[in-house]
């Protein structure tokens, strides 16, 4: 009886969502572009979303720059026929947090007076500047756009690997609806800033911070969370929404690293988190493997006719000499391959049940056009194994 192998075509037709997750400088970006080219030319309508700041998606895709707007690439510069279509996109944080309270506010009156409050303006550039909380409210959108039947989504490098998968509901605790209340409390019809209704702790802290800050802040920060009341269950919903989202059947978050013991250990640390929240494993890519089949040879033997056809250009020594060299670079090179099998072995066992493993050798060149990319998506849909 034959080995199972998991059929990569099946797996990228029946999937509407690919989450590429790992660690930094492990080719995510070069991943989930390829991932994209290979579903454009299958036929499917592909928007590949991320939010690299080193923009090595557009490099990759053979263009100078993409900004936060949707941009088709064409691709018949590889001179093949397809129905799909590829697009890519590359995340605005701050353009993304302004179109967020515009699509949320009840009417153009809220909107304006939150997009122009000083304290909405800091809370903003704050939370701009966390790419994956910005990344699944854009994520959002598309999906809800119906726009696309595949969406792959290339994460933000992260300093902490919980970042992302805790990211959806990052805003909603922020504005918990008790610490609305408590800020509001103040301005409220039954109680006067400052005056005798205001008692206990409540009145001491605000006194405080008064005094700190000045009442104009504060009646800044009252005017916000008055105004930003009125949202909150817009947020909550589209909390609910991308929760469910990730959960979906047709979603497959893909553990992306490279063969070295700090990628794998995020690796390792992502696979025990997905299973952990009870999100869908998709599978487990390996790049740039280094990739010495079949026994060791003996270089003599290999190169021998070689060195008797070049004997007239080689002298007995330099002949030796090639023949010693090439003998450990294979040795070393296979070495290290094995190195690299018994490090991956901790990660394809902490992924078992959790769709394919992979592994992407090592190819010559970099990958800077959607030839190369196209390259590595041949090596990517062959059968792999099973988790």
């Amino acid at each position: 009886m034959g080995v199972t192998r998991f059929n990569m075509e099946a797996w990228l037709d029946r999937t509407n969502l690919v989450v590429c997750v790992g660690a930094g400088g492990v080719g995510k970006t070069t991943t989930a572009a390829t991932l994209g080219l290979c579903g454009a030319l299958r036929g499917r309508r592909v928007m590949v979303l991320t939010i690299d700041p080193a923009r090595r998606l557009a490099n990759s895709l053979g263009l100078k720059n993409i900004g936060n707007e949707q941009t088709q690439i064409d691709l018949e510069a590889l001179g093949l026929s397809t129905d799909g279509e590829l697009w890519a996109m590359m995340l605005d944080s701050r353009s993304t947090f302004d179109g967020l309270i515009t699509r949320v506010s009840p009417d153009e009156v809220s909107r304006d007076r939150i997009l122009n409050n000083h304290v909405y303006r800091h809370m903003a550039d704050t939370f701009a500047g966390s790419q994956d909380y910005m990344a699944t409210e854009t994520l959002y959108d598309l999906v809800d756009s119906g726009s696309y039947d595949l969406i792959v989504l290339d994460t933000p490098p992260v300093k902490n690997a919980l970042d992302f998968l805790e990211s959806p509901g990052r805003l909603i605790n922020f504005m918990d609806e008790r610490v609305l209340r408590w800020f509001l409390h103040p301005y409220d019809a039954n109680a006067v800033f400052g005056g005798k209704l205001m008692m206990g702790t409540s009145a001491v802290v605000f006194r405080l911070l008064a005094y700190v800050f000045g009442r104009d802040f504060l009646e800044d920060l009252a005017t916000f969370f008055q105004d930003f009341q009125g949202l909150y269950e817009g947020f909550v919903a589209r909390n609910d929404a991308v929760v469910k989202l990730f959960r979906d059947p047709g979603t497959s978050f893909v553990t992306i690293c490279a063969p070295t013991e700090s990628s794998l250990d995020v690796a390792v640390f992502f696979q025990e988190e997905l299973k952990r929240r009870e999100l869908p494993r998709g599978g487990i890519i390996v790049n740039q493997v280094h990739t010495c089949e079949g026994e060791q040879h003996d270089a003599k033997e290999i190169l021998g006719a070689l060195t008797r056809t070049l004997s007239e250009d080689l002298s007995p020594n330099t002949a030796a000499t090639l023949l010693a060299r090439l003998g450990m670079a294979h040795r070393r090179l296979r070495a290290l391959g094995q190195a690299e099998a018994a490090l991956a072995r901790r990660v394809r066992a902490c992924g078992a049940g959790g769709g394919f493993y992979q592994e992407i050798p090592r190819l010559d060149g970099n990958v800077h056009d959607l030839e190369s990319l196209h390259e590595v998506g041949r090596r990517l849909l062959v059968p792999a194994d099973v988790l």
